[in-house]
Protein backbone atom coordinates (compact mmCIF):
# COMPACT_ATOMS: atom_id res chain seq x y z
CA UNK A 1 0.00 0.00 0.00
CA UNK A 2 2.80 2.41 0.81
CA UNK A 3 4.37 1.95 -2.61
CA UNK A 4 1.03 2.68 -4.23
CA UNK A 5 0.85 5.92 -2.30
CA UNK A 6 4.31 6.94 -3.41
CA UNK A 7 3.59 6.17 -7.05
CA UNK A 8 0.12 7.71 -7.13
CA UNK A 9 0.10 10.24 -10.00
CA UNK A 10 -1.39 13.60 -9.15
CA UNK A 11 -4.13 14.32 -11.73
CA UNK A 12 -3.40 17.28 -13.95
CA UNK A 13 -6.31 19.18 -12.48
CA UNK A 14 -4.76 18.75 -9.02
CA UNK A 15 -1.35 20.10 -9.97
CA UNK A 16 -0.48 23.78 -10.16
CA UNK A 17 -1.21 23.73 -13.86
CA UNK A 18 -4.70 22.62 -12.90
CA UNK A 19 -5.04 25.71 -10.76
CA UNK A 20 -4.85 27.84 -13.91
CA UNK A 21 -7.60 25.72 -15.46
CA UNK A 22 -9.66 26.10 -12.31
CA UNK A 23 -9.25 29.86 -12.53
CA UNK A 24 -9.39 29.96 -16.31
CA UNK A 25 -9.96 33.50 -17.47
CA UNK A 26 -8.04 36.31 -19.09
CA UNK A 27 -4.47 36.19 -17.85
CA UNK A 28 -4.67 39.49 -16.03
CA UNK A 29 -7.96 38.61 -14.38
CA UNK A 30 -7.27 35.63 -12.14
CA UNK A 31 -8.92 36.08 -8.74
CA UNK A 32 -5.63 36.61 -6.97
CA UNK A 33 -3.61 38.23 -9.73
CA UNK A 34 -0.47 36.94 -11.38
CA UNK A 35 1.75 36.17 -8.42
CA UNK A 36 3.84 33.05 -9.08
CA UNK A 37 1.91 30.13 -7.67
CA UNK A 38 3.72 28.32 -4.90
CA UNK A 39 3.85 24.54 -4.98
CA UNK A 40 1.11 23.54 -2.51
CA UNK A 41 2.50 21.58 0.39
CA UNK A 42 5.87 21.14 -1.31
CA UNK A 43 7.27 21.77 2.15
CA UNK A 44 4.57 19.87 4.03
CA UNK A 45 5.78 17.75 6.93
CA UNK A 46 4.07 14.86 8.68
CA UNK A 47 3.62 15.72 12.37
CA UNK A 48 5.50 13.50 14.74
CA UNK A 49 2.58 12.27 16.82
CA UNK A 50 -0.34 13.13 14.57
CA UNK A 51 -2.13 14.62 17.55
CA UNK A 52 -4.79 17.24 17.04
CA UNK A 53 -7.52 18.70 19.19
CA UNK A 54 -10.44 20.52 17.65
CA UNK A 55 -10.58 24.27 18.10
CA UNK A 56 -12.03 25.40 21.39
CA UNK A 57 -14.88 27.84 21.02
CA UNK A 58 -14.44 30.84 23.25
CA UNK A 59 -17.24 32.40 25.28
CA UNK A 60 -18.51 35.56 23.66
CA UNK A 61 -17.14 37.72 26.46
CA UNK A 62 -13.62 36.52 25.71
CA UNK A 63 -13.70 36.99 21.96
CA UNK A 64 -12.92 40.69 21.91
CA UNK A 65 -9.88 40.17 24.13
CA UNK A 66 -8.50 37.28 22.12
CA UNK A 67 -5.58 37.40 19.72
CA UNK A 68 -7.99 36.52 16.87
CA UNK A 69 -6.30 33.19 16.11
CA UNK A 70 -7.94 29.87 16.89
CA UNK A 71 -5.93 27.76 19.35
CA UNK A 72 -4.38 25.28 16.89
CA UNK A 73 -3.58 27.51 13.91
CA UNK A 74 0.01 28.15 14.96
CA UNK A 75 0.81 24.52 15.74
CA UNK A 76 -0.74 23.40 12.45
CA UNK A 77 1.34 25.95 10.54
CA UNK A 78 4.57 24.89 12.27
CA UNK A 79 3.91 21.18 11.62
CA UNK A 80 2.81 21.33 8.01
CA UNK A 81 4.19 24.64 6.72
CA UNK A 82 7.36 25.16 8.79
CA UNK A 83 8.80 27.72 6.38
CA UNK A 84 5.64 29.84 6.36
CA UNK A 85 5.68 32.87 8.62
CA UNK A 86 2.71 34.20 10.54
CA UNK A 87 2.55 36.94 7.92
CA UNK A 88 2.30 34.28 5.19
CA UNK A 89 -0.46 32.48 7.06
CA UNK A 90 -2.47 35.67 7.42
CA UNK A 91 -2.10 36.51 3.71
CA UNK A 92 -5.24 35.37 1.88
CA UNK A 93 -3.31 34.96 -1.35
CA UNK A 94 -0.87 32.62 0.37
CA UNK A 95 -3.83 30.64 1.70
CA UNK A 96 -5.30 30.21 -1.78
CA UNK A 97 -1.96 29.35 -3.38
CA UNK A 98 -1.32 26.68 -0.74
CA UNK A 99 -4.69 24.96 -0.75
CA UNK A 100 -4.77 21.22 -0.14
CA UNK A 101 -5.97 19.59 -3.35
CA UNK A 102 -4.64 16.03 -3.78
CA UNK A 103 -4.57 12.59 -2.16
CA UNK A 104 -0.86 12.92 -1.37
CA UNK A 105 -1.42 16.19 0.43
CA UNK A 106 -4.48 15.02 2.34
CA UNK A 107 -2.93 11.79 3.61
CA UNK A 108 -0.11 13.77 5.21
CA UNK A 109 -2.65 15.63 7.31
CA UNK A 110 -5.61 13.29 7.79
CA UNK A 111 -6.05 9.61 8.52
CA UNK A 112 -8.16 8.88 5.47
CA UNK A 113 -11.04 6.42 5.59
CA UNK A 114 -11.42 3.78 2.90
CA UNK A 115 -14.34 5.70 1.39
CA UNK A 116 -12.35 8.95 1.29
CA UNK A 117 -9.26 7.32 -0.19
CA UNK A 118 -11.25 5.51 -2.86
CA UNK A 119 -13.02 8.72 -3.85
CA UNK A 120 -9.70 10.53 -4.22
CA UNK A 121 -8.16 7.67 -6.18
CA UNK A 122 -11.14 7.31 -8.51
CA UNK A 123 -11.33 11.07 -9.05
CA UNK A 124 -14.80 10.88 -10.59
CA UNK A 125 -16.53 13.68 -8.74
CA UNK A 126 -17.83 16.69 -10.67
CA UNK A 127 -16.43 18.95 -7.99
CA UNK A 128 -12.68 19.45 -7.48
CA UNK A 129 -11.07 19.14 -4.07
CA UNK A 130 -9.76 22.33 -2.54
CA UNK A 131 -9.35 23.31 1.13
CA UNK A 132 -7.49 26.30 2.52
CA UNK A 133 -4.76 25.57 5.08
CA UNK A 134 -6.74 27.65 7.55
CA UNK A 135 -9.88 25.53 7.22
CA UNK A 136 -7.86 22.32 7.15
CA UNK A 137 -6.39 23.29 10.52
CA UNK A 138 -9.92 22.98 11.97
CA UNK A 139 -10.20 19.29 11.03
CA UNK A 140 -9.06 16.71 13.62
CA UNK A 141 -6.98 14.21 11.61
CA UNK A 142 -8.47 11.04 13.08
CA UNK A 143 -12.17 11.95 13.18
CA UNK A 144 -13.67 10.67 9.94
CA UNK A 145 -17.17 11.81 10.89
CA UNK A 146 -16.14 15.26 12.10
CA UNK A 147 -18.84 17.65 10.78
CA UNK A 148 -16.48 20.12 9.09
CA UNK A 149 -14.47 17.32 7.51
CA UNK A 150 -17.56 15.80 5.94
CA UNK A 151 -18.36 19.10 4.22
CA UNK A 152 -15.04 19.36 2.33
CA UNK A 153 -13.47 15.88 1.96
CA UNK A 154 -15.05 13.69 -0.75
CA UNK A 155 -16.27 10.14 -0.24
CA UNK A 156 -17.52 7.53 -2.69
CA UNK A 157 -21.07 8.45 -1.63
CA UNK A 158 -20.77 11.31 -4.11
CA UNK A 159 -20.70 8.79 -6.95
CA UNK A 160 -24.17 7.45 -6.15
CA UNK A 161 -26.78 9.33 -8.15
CA UNK A 162 -30.40 8.81 -7.11
CA UNK A 163 -33.27 8.96 -9.65
CA UNK A 164 -34.59 12.24 -8.23
CA UNK A 165 -31.21 14.01 -8.47
CA UNK A 166 -29.80 16.11 -11.29
CA UNK A 167 -26.75 18.24 -12.03
CA UNK A 168 -28.92 21.37 -12.27
CA UNK A 169 -31.92 20.74 -10.02
CA UNK A 170 -32.90 24.42 -9.84
CA UNK A 171 -32.90 24.77 -13.65
CA UNK A 172 -30.53 27.71 -13.52
CA UNK A 173 -29.42 27.03 -17.09
CA UNK A 174 -33.00 27.38 -18.31
CA UNK A 175 -33.23 30.81 -16.65
CA UNK A 176 -29.90 32.08 -17.95
CA UNK A 177 -30.12 34.69 -20.72
CA UNK A 178 -26.31 35.05 -20.72
CA UNK A 179 -23.44 32.89 -19.47
CA UNK A 180 -23.12 33.51 -15.74
CA UNK A 181 -26.47 35.32 -15.33
CA UNK A 182 -29.56 33.72 -13.80
CA UNK A 183 -32.84 35.67 -14.08
CA UNK A 184 -35.49 33.69 -12.20
CA UNK A 185 -37.31 36.32 -10.11
CA UNK A 186 -39.05 39.45 -11.49
CA UNK A 187 -36.85 42.14 -9.93
CA UNK A 188 -33.49 40.50 -9.18
CA UNK A 189 -30.75 38.54 -10.86
CA UNK A 190 -27.95 36.20 -9.87
CA UNK A 191 -24.61 37.30 -11.31
CA UNK A 192 -22.04 34.49 -11.32
CA UNK A 193 -18.80 36.46 -11.35
CA UNK A 194 -16.55 33.39 -11.54
CA UNK A 195 -16.59 29.68 -10.75
CA UNK A 196 -13.63 29.58 -8.33
CA UNK A 197 -13.88 29.01 -4.57
CA UNK A 198 -11.09 28.92 -2.04
CA UNK A 199 -12.70 25.84 -0.45
CA UNK A 200 -15.20 23.57 -2.18
CA UNK A 201 -18.25 22.36 -0.25
CA UNK A 202 -19.14 18.81 -1.23
CA UNK A 203 -22.88 19.62 -1.28
CA UNK A 204 -22.51 22.61 -3.61
CA UNK A 205 -25.59 23.19 -5.74
CA UNK A 206 -23.35 24.39 -8.59
CA UNK A 207 -20.94 21.46 -8.53
CA UNK A 208 -21.57 21.12 -12.26
CA UNK A 209 -19.82 24.46 -12.79
CA UNK A 210 -17.46 25.47 -10.03
CA UNK A 211 -13.77 24.77 -10.29
CA UNK A 212 -13.77 23.92 -13.99
CA UNK A 213 -13.01 27.29 -15.56
CA UNK A 214 -16.42 27.35 -17.25
CA UNK A 215 -17.35 30.81 -15.96
CA UNK A 216 -14.44 33.12 -16.55
CA UNK A 217 -13.82 36.17 -14.38
CA UNK A 218 -13.12 38.26 -17.45
CA UNK A 219 -14.10 41.90 -17.81
CA UNK A 220 -15.38 41.26 -21.32
CA UNK A 221 -17.91 38.71 -20.05
CA UNK A 222 -18.76 40.87 -17.06
CA UNK A 223 -19.45 43.84 -19.33
CA UNK A 224 -21.99 41.86 -21.35
CA UNK A 225 -23.84 40.98 -18.15
CA UNK A 226 -23.68 44.59 -16.93
CA UNK A 227 -25.04 45.81 -20.29
CA UNK A 228 -27.95 43.35 -20.01
CA UNK A 229 -28.77 44.52 -16.49
CA UNK A 230 -28.54 48.17 -17.53
CA UNK A 231 -30.97 47.52 -20.38
CA UNK A 232 -33.50 45.80 -18.09
CA UNK A 233 -35.08 48.41 -15.80
CA UNK A 234 -37.19 45.87 -13.91
CA UNK A 235 -34.01 44.61 -12.21
CA UNK A 236 -33.41 46.43 -8.92
CA UNK A 237 -31.33 43.85 -6.99
CA UNK A 238 -28.13 42.11 -8.09
CA UNK A 239 -26.68 39.18 -6.16
CA UNK A 240 -23.02 38.62 -7.06
CA UNK A 241 -22.07 35.01 -6.45
CA UNK A 242 -20.20 32.23 -8.18
CA UNK A 243 -17.90 30.58 -7.12
CA UNK A 244 -16.91 33.02 -4.46
CA UNK A 245 -16.65 36.66 -5.58
CA UNK A 246 -14.47 37.62 -2.60
CA UNK A 247 -11.63 35.56 -4.10
CA UNK A 248 -11.39 38.36 -6.67
CA UNK A 249 -8.78 41.01 -5.94
CA UNK A 250 -9.87 44.38 -4.53
CA UNK A 251 -9.21 46.39 -7.68
CA UNK A 252 -11.09 44.07 -10.00
CA UNK A 253 -13.97 43.60 -7.57
CA UNK A 254 -14.30 47.37 -7.26
CA UNK A 255 -14.40 47.64 -11.05
CA UNK A 256 -17.45 45.40 -11.01
CA UNK A 257 -19.17 47.08 -8.06
CA UNK A 258 -18.61 50.57 -9.44
CA UNK A 259 -20.21 49.73 -12.77
CA UNK A 260 -23.22 48.09 -11.19
CA UNK A 261 -23.67 51.05 -8.86
CA UNK A 262 -23.73 53.39 -11.88
CA UNK A 263 -26.94 51.75 -13.15
CA UNK A 264 -29.79 54.03 -11.98
CA UNK A 265 -32.41 51.34 -11.38
CA UNK A 266 -30.17 49.14 -9.18
CA UNK A 267 -31.26 49.67 -5.58
CA UNK A 268 -29.11 47.15 -3.77
CA UNK A 269 -26.10 44.97 -4.49
CA UNK A 270 -25.56 41.74 -2.60
CA UNK A 271 -22.49 39.51 -2.39
CA UNK A 272 -22.78 35.79 -1.62
CA UNK A 273 -19.67 34.36 0.02
CA UNK A 274 -18.31 31.71 2.40
CA UNK A 275 -15.03 33.57 2.88
CA UNK A 276 -15.46 34.50 6.59
CA UNK A 277 -15.88 30.79 7.38
CA UNK A 278 -13.13 29.29 5.20
CA UNK A 279 -10.73 32.18 4.50
CA UNK A 280 -11.31 34.97 7.04
CA UNK A 281 -7.87 36.41 6.22
CA UNK A 282 -9.47 37.82 3.06
CA UNK A 283 -11.55 40.33 5.03
CA UNK A 284 -8.85 42.97 5.24
CA UNK A 285 -9.25 46.61 6.28
CA UNK A 286 -8.47 47.55 2.67
CA UNK A 287 -11.26 45.36 1.32
CA UNK A 288 -13.76 46.72 3.83
CA UNK A 289 -12.87 50.34 3.03
CA UNK A 290 -13.53 49.62 -0.61
CA UNK A 291 -16.83 47.78 -0.04
CA UNK A 292 -18.34 50.49 2.14
CA UNK A 293 -18.20 52.93 -0.78
CA UNK A 294 -20.95 51.03 -2.58
CA UNK A 295 -23.81 51.09 -0.08
CA UNK A 296 -26.51 49.90 0.05
CA UNK A 297 -24.43 46.72 -0.04
CA UNK A 298 -25.49 43.50 1.69
CA UNK A 299 -23.49 40.32 2.19
CA UNK A 300 -24.98 36.83 2.41
CA UNK A 301 -22.63 34.53 4.30
CA UNK A 302 -22.60 30.74 4.43
CA UNK A 303 -22.01 29.24 7.86
CA UNK A 304 -22.79 25.55 8.37
CA UNK A 305 -21.65 24.54 11.84
CA UNK A 306 -20.71 26.26 15.13
CA UNK A 307 -17.10 25.05 14.85
CA UNK A 308 -16.67 27.41 11.89
CA UNK A 309 -17.23 30.32 14.29
CA UNK A 310 -13.60 30.79 15.28
CA UNK A 311 -11.96 33.97 16.56
CA UNK A 312 -10.82 34.67 12.98
CA UNK A 313 -14.41 34.38 11.73
CA UNK A 314 -15.57 36.68 14.52
CA UNK A 315 -13.01 39.29 13.50
CA UNK A 316 -13.90 39.03 9.80
CA UNK A 317 -17.60 39.56 10.51
CA UNK A 318 -16.85 42.39 12.93
CA UNK A 319 -14.93 44.25 10.23
CA UNK A 320 -17.80 43.90 7.78
CA UNK A 321 -20.45 44.85 10.33
CA UNK A 322 -18.42 47.85 11.53
CA UNK A 323 -18.45 49.07 7.92
CA UNK A 324 -22.24 49.21 8.05
CA UNK A 325 -22.71 46.14 5.84
CA UNK A 326 -25.80 44.11 6.85
CA UNK A 327 -24.87 40.43 7.18
CA UNK A 328 -27.13 37.41 6.82
CA UNK A 329 -26.27 33.72 6.91
CA UNK A 330 -27.67 31.03 4.65
CA UNK A 331 -27.21 27.56 6.14
CA UNK A 332 -27.79 24.28 4.34
CA UNK A 333 -29.36 21.55 6.46
CA UNK A 334 -27.02 18.55 6.29
CA UNK A 335 -27.53 15.04 7.61
CA UNK A 336 -25.43 14.19 10.69
CA UNK A 337 -23.65 17.54 10.41
CA UNK A 338 -26.04 20.22 11.65
CA UNK A 339 -29.41 18.45 11.79
CA UNK A 340 -29.80 18.53 15.58
CA UNK A 341 -31.60 21.33 17.41
CA UNK A 342 -28.72 21.83 19.84
CA UNK A 343 -26.17 22.13 17.02
CA UNK A 344 -28.31 24.63 15.12
CA UNK A 345 -29.01 26.62 18.27
CA UNK A 346 -25.28 26.93 19.01
CA UNK A 347 -24.69 28.05 15.44
CA UNK A 348 -27.38 30.74 15.40
CA UNK A 349 -26.26 32.05 18.78
CA UNK A 350 -22.73 32.41 17.45
CA UNK A 351 -24.07 34.18 14.38
CA UNK A 352 -25.98 36.73 16.43
CA UNK A 353 -22.88 37.42 18.53
CA UNK A 354 -21.03 37.99 15.26
CA UNK A 355 -23.81 40.40 14.20
CA UNK A 356 -24.95 38.03 11.47
CA UNK A 357 -28.70 37.44 11.08
CA UNK A 358 -29.61 33.77 10.50
CA UNK A 359 -31.50 34.26 7.25
CA UNK A 360 -32.30 31.00 5.47
CA UNK A 361 -32.09 27.36 6.49
CA UNK A 362 -32.04 25.52 3.17
CA UNK A 363 -33.24 22.01 2.58
CA UNK A 364 -30.30 20.46 0.71
CA UNK A 365 -30.86 20.64 -3.04
CA UNK A 366 -31.18 17.26 -4.85
CA UNK A 367 -27.93 17.66 -6.77
CA UNK A 368 -26.27 14.58 -8.19
CA UNK A 369 -24.61 12.52 -5.47
CA UNK A 370 -26.15 14.37 -2.52
CA UNK A 371 -28.37 11.70 -0.94
CA UNK A 372 -25.92 11.18 1.96
CA UNK A 373 -26.31 14.87 2.85
CA UNK A 374 -30.09 15.24 2.59
CA UNK A 375 -32.41 14.92 5.58
CA UNK A 376 -36.18 14.34 5.61
CA UNK A 377 -38.05 17.64 5.44
CA UNK A 378 -39.61 16.88 8.80
CA UNK A 379 -36.15 17.14 10.35
CA UNK A 380 -35.95 20.79 9.26
CA UNK A 381 -39.40 21.48 10.67
CA UNK A 382 -38.33 19.87 13.96
CA UNK A 383 -35.38 22.26 14.13
CA UNK A 384 -37.62 25.29 13.60
CA UNK A 385 -39.94 23.98 16.33
CA UNK A 386 -36.93 23.60 18.59
CA UNK A 387 -35.84 27.19 17.98
CA UNK A 388 -39.11 29.13 17.82
CA UNK A 389 -39.99 30.33 21.30
CA UNK A 390 -36.94 28.71 22.87
CA UNK A 391 -34.53 31.40 21.68
CA UNK A 392 -34.55 34.92 20.26
CA UNK A 393 -36.77 35.52 17.27
CA UNK A 394 -33.79 37.02 15.43
CA UNK A 395 -32.06 33.65 15.80
CA UNK A 396 -34.74 31.70 13.91
CA UNK A 397 -34.03 31.40 10.17
CA UNK A 398 -36.67 30.86 7.51
CA UNK A 399 -36.69 27.21 6.47
CA UNK A 400 -37.03 26.96 2.68
CA UNK A 401 -36.95 24.52 -0.18
CA UNK A 402 -35.57 25.91 -3.41
CA UNK A 403 -38.12 24.21 -5.63
CA UNK A 404 -36.70 21.85 -8.26
CA UNK A 405 -37.29 23.02 -11.79
CA UNK A 406 -36.79 26.70 -11.03
CA UNK A 407 -39.82 27.28 -8.80
CA UNK A 408 -37.89 29.50 -6.41
CA UNK A 409 -37.72 29.45 -2.63
CA UNK A 410 -40.79 28.12 -0.84
CA UNK A 411 -40.94 28.69 2.94
CA UNK A 412 -41.90 25.85 5.25
CA UNK A 413 -43.19 26.37 8.79
CA UNK A 414 -44.52 24.08 11.48
CA UNK A 415 -48.32 24.20 11.68
CA UNK A 416 -49.15 26.32 14.71
CA UNK A 417 -52.79 26.70 13.64
CA UNK A 418 -55.17 24.11 15.18
CA UNK A 419 -58.36 25.38 13.55
CA UNK A 420 -61.45 27.49 14.25
CA UNK A 421 -63.87 27.06 17.11
CA UNK A 422 -66.82 29.35 16.65
CA UNK A 423 -65.47 32.90 16.46
CA UNK A 424 -62.05 31.91 17.75
CA UNK A 425 -58.88 30.77 16.02
CA UNK A 426 -57.22 27.97 17.96
CA UNK A 427 -53.42 28.27 18.10
CA UNK A 428 -50.66 26.05 19.46
CA UNK A 429 -47.56 27.70 20.94
CA UNK A 430 -43.98 26.50 21.28
CA UNK A 431 -44.84 24.69 24.55
CA UNK A 432 -47.60 22.77 22.74
CA UNK A 433 -50.25 24.67 24.69
CA UNK A 434 -53.45 25.75 22.93
CA UNK A 435 -54.72 29.33 22.96
CA UNK A 436 -57.78 31.08 21.54
CA UNK A 437 -57.59 34.24 19.47
CA UNK A 438 -60.82 36.20 18.68
CA UNK A 439 -61.21 35.96 14.91
CA UNK A 440 -64.84 36.91 14.29
CA UNK A 441 -65.40 38.58 10.96
CA UNK A 442 -66.39 42.23 11.40
CA UNK A 443 -68.81 41.91 8.51
CA UNK A 444 -70.53 38.93 10.15
CA UNK A 445 -70.63 40.83 13.43
CA UNK A 446 -72.30 43.89 11.80
CA UNK A 447 -74.78 41.69 9.92
CA UNK A 448 -75.69 39.85 13.12
CA UNK A 449 -76.17 43.12 15.01
CA UNK A 450 -78.43 44.47 12.25
CA UNK A 451 -80.54 41.31 12.34
CA UNK A 452 -80.87 41.52 16.12
CA UNK A 453 -81.79 45.22 15.97
CA UNK A 454 -84.31 44.55 13.21
CA UNK A 455 -85.91 41.85 15.34
CA UNK A 456 -86.11 44.24 18.27
CA UNK A 457 -87.74 46.97 16.15
CA UNK A 458 -90.15 44.52 14.53
CA UNK A 459 -91.10 43.17 17.92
Amino acid sequence: MSSQRENFPIPASRQIGGLKKELAGENDEDPFGNRPALNPLSILHQPGNGGHVRATLLPAAEIKHHTDVHPHASSFRRKFFPHATRKDWNDWRWQIQNRIRSLEQLEKILTLSAKERLALEMHRANLPVGVTPYFMSLLPPGEVDHPLRRTVIPTVDEFLKMPEESDDPLSEEAHSPLPGLVYRYPDRVLFLALDFCSTYCRYCTRSRLVGHGAIRPSRSRWQKVIDYIAATPTIRDVLISGGDPLTIGDERLEWLLARLRQIPHIDIIRIGTKIPAVLPQRITPQLVRMLRKYHPLWISLHFTHPEECTPEAYQACARLADAGIPLGSQTVLLKNINDQVDTMKRLVHHLLRMRVRPYYLYQCDPISGSSHFRTPVEKGLDIIRGLRGFTSGYAVPTYVIDAPGGGGKIPLTPDYTVGHSGDFLMLRNYENRTFCYPDRSMLNFVDQKMIEEHKCISG
